[in-house]
């Protein structure tokens, strides 16, 4: 069997968060982790909170520029648009949560038209269609273990989260790369709304 000595690199899409608002989220993680700091969970870097459109995992360079492609179509003819970040809530919506969140609204219904455009896009240059309908969010943590993760995400819904406005003028593919340290995120391409 013939073995491919191509590196691979972890990809993924998003739209950028305005530092204020992820400032915002850290200090409602921060008093979360201050209210129950047994609660075992591995809380999201304020620089990595984005909005995630498309997950792509583990692929090769020359996916990673049909993805790009993707992405150049999939903003084409499309302006830029705002969406809300308002509102927590946790992940499975039933038994103990996995992941906690901040919700996003799309009162323009643009993010979903991007989302369902740049889906679209990528189905063409062969990769799959994700499974899962569209539920965007920022994601504030990964729970480890079940223990207190009940009470945790209780504590995340009751706190509540108003954030604000979000100017969306662009999407952008990154790269992921994982270590010790958490993750860290490089831009490969940026593609703008106008």
């Amino acid at each position: 069997m013939a073995t491919s000595t191509e590196s691979t690199w972890r990809v993924f899409c998003a739209i950028e968060i305005p530092e204020n608002i992820r400032q915002r989220i850290s200090r409602h993680a921060q008093h979360l982790h201050e209210a129950l700091p047994d609660v075992q969970a591995s809380w999201t870097k304020p620089d990595n909170i984005h909005l995630t459109l498309k997950f792509f995992g583990n692929i090769s360079q020359q996916q990673v520029l049909k993805a790009s492609e993707a992405a150049a179509r999939a903003v084409d003819g499309l302006g830029s648009f705002t969406i809300q970040v308002e509102g927590a809530g946790s992940f499975p919506p039933r038994g103990p949560a996995k992941v906690l969140w901040m919700g996003i609204s799309d009162p323009t219904g643009k993010l979903v038209q991007l989302q369902q455009k740049f889906e679209s896009e990528c189905e063409q240059e062969g990769f799959p269609k994700e499974a899962r309908a569209f539920h965007p969010h920022l994601t504030v943590a990964r729970l480890r273990t079940t223990r207190g993760a009940r009470a945790l995400a209780e504590q995340h819904k009751q706190l509540g989260f108003a954030g604000g406005m979000v100017s969306v003028s662009s999407l952008i593919l990154f790269r992921s790369e994982l270590s010790s340290k958490g993750s860290t995120y490089t831009k490969i391409s940026t593609h703008r709304l106008d």
